[in-house]
């Protein structure tokens, strides 16, 4: 008979410990040990062993086609398509379409291939009422079920492939939270439980040539929940972002072993689910009827994709002993440093006025190269004069106050001349052909910029 013990595991990293602390021996977190059960069998001395078989690089000459969903905005995030034998870890806030979102993706996938929508959450009917509000039409191709033991799960996939005599391209698992081992007596959902699942699943993909996408729950911090190794274990992780009081939702690529990283996708919120935008460079732009102070227009990158960007700054008088500096949208380290350089470079001053700044559209942004549109915004709301018209800014600042080149200078300037944007303000790269956009102004030095905003050019 199996003996029972009693241990505590860290649900952020996963590290056992004998006995329940406040502080996570591994992590450093606190109050994130919790008691779980396991059963102590005796193991057994007789062990066997099997041979590797070792293949010469040469030799694996099998080219893995990508497969496509049809949906753009997810086929670019995922790397161009879905890559048999890959799994798949999509995260996001509760109720911001990740349901919708793979329930619309496994649809359009199943017109051409065989397609598996398992959901721990909801009952088949209630599937299909979610599928009936998208539109979603009938498929012998897709197959619901509604489970959360994962042996049976693999046992009834085998089964129906073999009835089906042809291979499954597509299993969703929603959610992996949900989901059961019987190799752990852990209660579902905890650290040890959603590990052993996520081994087995990946276990399943690699042997059948199936890619697998599971749904992952998220903490109150907004990232995956259960132990860090779980994004180590799967090949791509995307986590779906919005705001609930905007109708757009952005899918991020974080990680992926089969294509770039930092891709996104757009999509739009309407009554019958997630539409795609397809120029997302329009939607974040300002919609101002004429020219405002503290507004200037970013050219960025998301992964291989130009996106232009609406930043706002606000300079207002403070009563406080010490101003405040908010940021919405952008490391608000990275604004009091080019706060810092404004100050002693260009001899500007910001005290006793408090800086707020925004990224429109709830964007958020981690490139170096919004530097150089921060301080235009800045500078613009502390004169008070716009920002020149049509105009696009992108470069890194540095403590010295220069302005730094960026990569992919070009294909920024491709966005903006599509757009219809005349200037383009820079750091200064290397010359090239002829300009794509003729008024391109290369700044050596932050100063420099100064004579947009006191009527000199």
């Amino acid at each position: 008979m199996a003996k029972t013990a009693v241990k505590y595991v860290c649900q952020e990293c996963g590290t056992p410990h004998v006995k329940w602390g406040g502080k996570c021996e591994g992590c450093g977190e606190w109050n994130k040990l919790h008691e779980e059960v396991v059963s102590v069998t005796k193991k057994s001395h007789t062990l066997k062993s099997a041979l590797v078989d070792f293949v010469s690089l040469d030799d694996v000459t099998q080219d893995v086609a990508r497969k496509l969903t049809n949906i753009n905005e997810f086929d670019r995030v995922c790397g161009g398509g879905l890559v048999p034998g890959s799994v798949l870890l999509v995260g996001g806030d509760p109720g911001i379409g990740k349901s919708t979102l793979l329930l619309q993706v496994v649809a359009s996938f199943s017109k051409e291939f065989s397609c598996v929508y398992i959901s721990g959450e909801e009952a088949v009917s209630q599937v299909r009422m979610r599928a009936q509000r998208l539109n979603v039409t009938n498929s012998e191709n897709l197959h619901l079920a509604s489970a959360t033991h994962v042996h049976d799960i693999i046992s009834s996939l085998d089964a129906l492939q073999t009835s089906r005599k042809a291979p499954i391209d597509l299993l969703i698992i929603d959610s992996i939270q949900t989901m059961t081992s019987e190799q752990s007596d852990s209660a579902a959902g905890s650290v040890s439980q959603v590990r052993v699942c996520t081994q087995e699943l990946i276990s399943f993909a690699k042997s059948r040539g199936t890619a697998v996408i599971l749904v992952g729950h998220v903490t109150k911090e907004g990232v995956i929940a259960g132990p860090r190794v779980l994004e180590h274990m799967v090949d791509t992780v995307i986590y779906f972002e919005g705001e609930r009081n905007y109708h757009y939702r952005i899918l991020r690529s974080v990680k992926n072993r089969f294509g770039p990283t930092d891709e996104i996708g757009v999509f739009e919120m309407t009554e019958g689910g997630l539409a795609q935008v397809h120029n997302p460079s329009a939607l974040f732009l300002n919609q101002h009827d004429h020219p405002v102070s503290g507004s200037a227009i970013f050219a960025g990158i998301e992964g291989t994709r130009p996106l232009l960007m609406e930043v706002q700054a606000l300079v207002a008088p403070s009563h406080l002993g010490t101003p405040r500096r908010t940021s919405v949208g952008w490391d608000s380290n990275r604004l009091a440093m080019i706060i810092a350089v404004l100050e002693s470079r260009c001899g500007l001053s910001f005290a006793n006025r408090d800086v707020y700044l925004n990224i429109a559209g709830g964007l958020k942004i981690t490139e170096p190269a919004a530097d150089l549109a921060v301080a235009a915004a800045l500078m613009s709301a502390l004169k008070n004069i716009p920002t020149p018209l049509k105009s696009v800014f992108f470069g890194e600042i540095g403590l010295a106050g220069e302005v730094r080149s960026v990569s992919q200078t070009e294909l920024r300037l491709k966005e903006a001349n599509k757009l219809g944007f005349e200037a383009a303000v820079c750091g200064k790269a290397p010359k090239q052909g002829a300009p794509i956009i003729a008024r391109t102004s290369s700044l050596n030095y932050l100063i420099e910029m100064l004579d947009y905003f006191t009527g000199i050019s």
